[in-house]
């Protein structure tokens, strides 16, 4: 009988949380994945586990200290900031 093994790599993110993302995401440090993700599925993933999420009309995103846009992937290790909307006066 041929056992079949299969080998799981756990990417692990720290996340940075500012302003209002951060009193939502509390005490959220690190997060755990299966595999790459990009940053439209982090943002999807951050709104289905922490749906106040939802109400920020939108954030940014960094990667290991530079602006990400959707499309780029966060890898193993990264350093993931959240950056809401910012309101002057």
């Amino acid at each position: 009988m041929l056992k079949h093994i299969y080998q799981f790599t756990i990417m692990k993110i720290q996340l940075l949380a500012f302003g209002a993302a951060s009193e939502i995401l509390s005490s959220t440090s690190e997060l755990l994945f299966d595999n790459t993700i990009s940053v439209a599925e982090l943002k999807q993933h951050l709104i289905s586990e922490f749906p106040n999420m939802a109400r920020l009309s939108s954030f940014a995103v960094a990667i290991n200290e530079e602006y990400a846009n959707d499309n780029q992937e966060i890898q193993n290790n990264d350093v993931v900031a959240i950056i809401p909307p910012v309101s002057g006066g």
